[in-house]
């Protein structure tokens, strides 16, 4: 099932730019006791489960999307416009939820942009980050799981936006924009502990461009839009190899693997996963890639055509596929746990689990049994 492609020279390109970064707090970011509530006790066993509910296990009353999960699948970020699953949710817009599912408890962040992007989990569960509008401009948010505490970062540029975080929540690849609108960007690695930011490229256009961290924070992939290429920045040497893909095709980057060893990319009607070890591509043909786990052997993809599932996991060893969901679904980057034990969705699709009469968009966990 699976196939290999012999891997391919790569050029390095240096950053020359050196740059600095403070850490502040932005207006309207507040500190608050984090608001945890009591819930249902989870089946460790495969099967699927609703996360955005209330503390009585009622279905959320808003649309929730966008999870991210930890490598141990602990706890789940998502975000939501529902108002019911705290005690008390004051604020009438989105925010960000942190479930932790070991506890049973759901943690409402203190975050006030608007509108949120989808919000990213650390590896450990301690820091959640998301990317939203801030008065004019773009910025990110990190809040601090325990605490709900809620500080601004702030790079180089007018705006700021779709960050990776490390790990340990320490280290953050984001992307900088200097002009409105913007037309030209820099990819940086942001330490706010140590009050610096590393360059990673620039990007003289105004195309998306996506990093995504590793979980020592010493590897970042990212793409240039323009051209379509995919390229991965080595801390240790402050340079960039690729494109990954070869000269001859076009490539959007998914994830690099939180332990750095696998980079996948979309080229045409496939996904590859790049070995950044040997340089070879594996080729998985007719999916959409979506992401990867940590360890850079499960790939979380949605099939090509209409008599498939919505959601696959694959084994990249062995080739063999688990549902995840046969109802229409969404996911992104980081949404599969270390190992592929468990997976973190959204749906619309009222018949995932029994009692599903909300009409929104709810967040689902599933469980893999291998």
């Amino acid at each position: 099932m699976n196939q290999r492609t012999a891997g391919r020279v790569r050029a390095v390109l240096c950053a020359t730019v050196v740059v600095c970064a403070v850490t502040t707090a932005l207006p309207g970011a507040v500190s608050a006791e984090p608001m945890t509530v009591p819930g249902a006790a989870s089946d460790s066993a495969a099967g699927v489960e609703r996360i955005s509910v209330a503390p009585d296990g009622a279905q959320g009353d808003g649309d929730s999307a966008g999870a991210t999960i930890t490598a141990d699948g602990r706890r789940i970020a998502f975000s939501s416009s529902a108002k019911n699953l705290t005690p008390s949710n004051p604020v009438t817009f989105t925010t960000v939820f942190v479930r932790d599912q070991q506890a049973g408890q759901t943690t409402q962040m203190s975050i006030n942009t608007s509108p949120i992007q989808r919000p990213v989990i650390s590896g450990d569960g301690q820091y959640v980050a998301l990317w939203g509008q801030l008065f004019r401009d773009t910025k990110i948010l990190l809040s601090q799981v325990s605490s709900a505490r809620t500080i601004g970062l702030t790079c180089s540029g007018l705006s700021c936006s779709q960050p990776s975080l490390s790990a340990d929540g320490r280290y953050v690849a984001h992307v900088a924009t200097f002009t409105r609108p913007p037309s030209r960007q820099r990819i940086e690695v942001l330490d706010w502990n140590a009050n610096t930011a590393q360059p990673v490229a620039e990007l003289n256009n105004s195309v998306q461009a996506r990093p995504s961290i590793s979980g020592d924070g010493r590897f970042v992939a990212y793409q240039d839009g323009q051209s379509q290429d995919v390229f991965v920045w080595d801390a240790t040497d402050h340079t960039s190899s690729g494109p990954i893909e070869g000269p001859s095709k076009a490539a959007t980057l998914v994830q690099l693997s939180k332990d750095g060893s696998k980079v996948v990319y979309l080229s045409g009607s496939d996904t590859y996963v790049h070995d950044q070890s040997s340089g070879a591509d594996q080729l998985v043909p007719g999916v959409q890639g979506l992401a990867i786990d940590p360890t850079g052997r499960y790939l979380l993809h949605a099939p090509q055509g209409s008599n498939g599932p919505a959601l696959a996991l694959r084994d990249l060893e062995t080739g063999v596929d688990e549902i995840v969901s046969t109802q229409p679904a969404s996911a992104g980057t980081d949404a599969v746990s270390a190992g592929g034990r468990e997976v973190v969705f959204h749906s619309t699709a009222d018949d995932i689990v029994p009692g599903d009469t909300n009409g929104k968009s709810d967040v689902f966990l599933r469980r893999i049994s291998w």
